[in-house]
């Protein structure tokens, strides 16, 4: 937060994502799918999708002398975006399963569910959803967030397949704290 006099201003929200890339058509690409984005202006040099009503989302730029991250480097891990019900997030993952593009690892996180995916740029996309209610979620941070912080991994195609079967949105969301499992904590670290 910033000091402005004696009111302290907080930004209002996150509006957009700018990423540099060395593959900038794959990258226009995955967006357009992963997202359902629109390329509002592409050029040789770079491209701006949108997903909705602002200007634009996503902006990618193919800047001449730049290289690939290295594997594990510090820096940004990943940008989340949340879905607003439990049918859309389902319909996503299996949308983009059908067109080849399948998280790296699902977490259970208690208050999120989420799938974690790689971009060509092998930067870090969360798709998730709310479990918990807004007027919670400090309380839950504070209180809950200890007693399994990572959470546990999901099996989204089981998700699935229970929610099309009819099966209640509070038990698909229901959150048993359990140990990391050794595949997921190795696919978390690629």
């Amino acid at each position: 937060m910033s000091t402005n006099g004696n009111r302290e201003v907080a930004p209002p929200r996150i509006s957009h994502m700018v990423l540099r890339t060395t593959c900038l058509k794959e990258m226009i690409e995955w967006y357009k799918t992963v997202f359902n984005a629109k390329v509002l202006y592409e050029s040789g040099f770079g491209a701006f999708l949108t997903y909705d009503d602002e200007h634009h989302r996503i902006a990618l730029f193919a800047i001449p002398g730049v290289v690939k991250k290295a594997k594990n480097s510090s820096g940004l891990d990943h940008m989340a975006f949340f879905y607003a019900n439990f049918a859309d997030w389902i319909a996503t993952y299996e949308r983009l399963k059908a067109a080849g593009i399948t998280p790296q690892f699902n977490m259970h996180h208690g208050i999120t569910m989420s799938l974690y995916y790689r971009d060509p740029d092998d930067n870090g996309i969360e798709l998730a959803i709310d479990n918990v209610a807004k007027p919670e979620w400090h309380d839950w941070m504070r209180n809950k967030l200890g007693e399994n912080l990572m959470g546990g991994s999901l099996d989204p195609d089981d998700l699935a397949r229970r929610f099309h079967a009819g099966e209640s949105e509070a038990e698909l969301r229901r959150f048993i704290p359990r140990a990391m499992d050794p595949e997921t904590m190795r696919r978390m670290m690629e």
